[in-house]
């Protein structure tokens, strides 16, 4: 079977469900990546990418407690699965041997 591909953006929604542990759901990811990265990040991206990342069975989810600050609405938590942290770890080793790699003084 072929390896699944993880894009840019479903990667740093993976690294931020991992940061975000018990309280990753979309608009604590968007806001997250929002504060990091400096750029605009929408709500429906990052669900969307939540989604296919769940389809590749790096995240899973589950509904959490109705709160009154929602209305009585459950929010989907997200967390990395076995396999999700398997890739995250092969992506950094890869981005580690890469930057390795690069001839010097590359760096200044």
């Amino acid at each position: 079977m072929a390896r699944a591909y993880l894009g840019e953006f479903e990667e740093l929604v993976l690294l931020t469900v991992a940061v975000l542990d018990s309280d990753a759901y979309g608009v604590t990811i968007a806001a997250e990546l929002n504060r990091r990265t400096e750029r605009p990040v929408s709500l429906s991206g990052v669900h969307v990418a939540l989604y296919r990342l769940e389809e590749k069975a790096f995240v899973s989810s589950e509904l959490g407690s109705p709160t009154a600050a929602r209305g009585g609405r459950r929010k989907r938590i997200f967390s990395v699965t076995t396999l999700g942290k398997h890739m995250l770890s092969d992506m950094r080793e890869l981005r580690n041997q890469l930057w390795e790699s690069i001839p010097l003084p590359f760096i200044s």
